[in-house]
């Protein structure tokens, strides 16, 4: 494990991440299992990316026969984009029924924030101050936790604003949230710069996943409608049934996004991501910027998009997420109710997730706290994360077929952790 580390150190370059302070050499999946290199098995609690399972036999079967016919770029005619794009965009409510398809969401959101130049002639774009959105020169500039050393000027463009925390900041319907963002659209105008689109999360992940009633971002939404700006909501974390309720989170806020962003759990791990969009958006941004991506909708990438939404179809995977997210706020409720250590519970479908903090009353953050217990469940086979805006809630977004007794098994092993693991600052 020393000389891979080191070795990638060497290759890769320096600070490049990787999970737990014991790093898993993970060398193969299956469902919602991995295994690393010395035969170990891991619960995968974490990752979207295997949306319908690791090496789900459906999209390895399409990704290989496809592979085994024809791969190439979208400047050949091919029928699989169009059927993809088809079938994806009845997926969007209306007018949403035009698509780019993309390798990654980074790219995705890259485009979606040129479409917003397009049609508005201005450049300002509003995001929250905890959020992630990919790692081109201009949206890594949304995230202020990754913030790149050299600038290039961008961030003049950018207004951060306050990220929704159910748990300390009191907003039932979104109406706090919409004013701060009314407030930077103003500070954008007055600046000269403009506001061109807002892009959020609808389930706001990275954010910590807050406890948010159906509509929470319809005032927010009007905001950006009334100064003529678009909306973009990035469903790379959130979407293809994840929520459980709907097939796409903003569907849950009762939103329609000018433009839908996608990606990691598109192609159950094969690079394929893209965004939804409307007609009129689409002509305007193909009028006003030359885009061609070589790899993007190609054959394959279709082939092992299609096939995971037949998995999800056939499978009925998004009702699984509403049920085990049920099951998930019960079994956290009751473990709330035995650690003080958790502050506050939520789920939205198949994410689902606990704050700790060091007291209750004070709502402390407990930050190291869930370093702790990410690397003590990760040291008994049970991998998952953590995010928010203070860093102390557990992210725990497993593949869709996550059933009932794996999720036995996950609270299991963190009542044992939680109950063995002092609280620490």
């Amino acid at each position: 494990m020393t000389d891979l580390v080191a070795r990638r150190r060497a290759i890769l370059g320096p600070n490049v991440s990787t999970f737990y302070d014991d790093p898993v050499h993970i060398v193969r999946g299956e469902g919602v299992w991995m295994w690393d290199a010395g035969g170990r098995k891991y619960l995968d609690c974490y990752n979207n990316v295997p949306h319908v399972g690791h090496c789900n036999p459906r999209v390895v079967e399409a990704i290989c026969k496809q592979a085994a016919t024809l791969n190439t770029h979208t400047r050949y005619l091919h029928e699989g984009i169009l059927d993809y794009v088809e079938r994806l965009t009845a997926t969007c409510e209306d007018p949403l029924e035009t698509a780019i398809l993309t390798c990654t969401g980074s790219e995705a959101n890259d485009i979606a924030l040129r479409m917003a130049e397009a049609m508005t002639g201005k450049r300002g774009i509003v995001a929250t101050d905890a959020t992630y959105h990919g790692n081109t020169t201009l949206v890594s500039h949304l995230s202020k936790s990754n913030v790149p050393e050299v600038g290039f000027g961008l961030g003049q463009y950018l207004r951060h604003v306050e990220a929704p925390d159910s748990y300390r900041i009191a907003d039932p319907d979104g109406q706090r949230f919409a004013a701060k963002v009314q407030e930077a659209i103003d500070d954008l105008e007055r600046s000269g710069i403009g506001f061109a689109a807002l892009i959020v999360c609808p389930l706001f992940l990275n954010e910590g996943f807050p406890t948010q009633a159906e509509g929470w971002l319809r005032p927010a939404a009007e905001a950006v409608r009334r100064a003529g700006g678009l909306l973009i909501c990035d469903e790379v974390q959130s979407g293809f049934g994840r929520s459980g309720s709907h097939f796409w989170a903003h569907q849950r806020q009762g939103v329609t996004p000018d433009v839908v962003t996608m990606g990691k759990p598109m192609g159950n791990g094969h690079p394929v991501a893209g965004l939804v969009t409307t007609a009129e958006i689409m002509a305007r941004f193909r009028k006003s910027f030359r885009y061609f991506n070589t790899f993007g909708g190609n054959p394959v990438s279709c082939a092992a998009a299609m096939a995971v939404l037949d998995e999800l179809q056939e499978r009925n995977l998004q009702a699984n997420a509403a049920r085990i997210g049920q099951l998930a706020q019960q079994r956290l409720v009751e473990l709330a109710g035995r650690h003080p250590v958790i502050g506050d519970v939520r789920q939205s479908g198949m994410v689902f997730g606990a704050e700790f903090v060091l007291d209750r009353q004070e709502r402390t953050p407990a930050a190291a706290y869930a370093d702790l217990v990410v690397n003590k469940m990760r040291q008994r086979g049970i991998i998952l994360s953590k995010l928010g805006r203070h860093k102390n809630t557990l992210k725990i977004r497993p593949p869709m077929p996550f059933g009932a007794e794996h999720l036995d098994l996950l609270m299991t092993t963190l009542d044992e952790v939680l109950t063995e693991t002092p609280v620490i600052a």
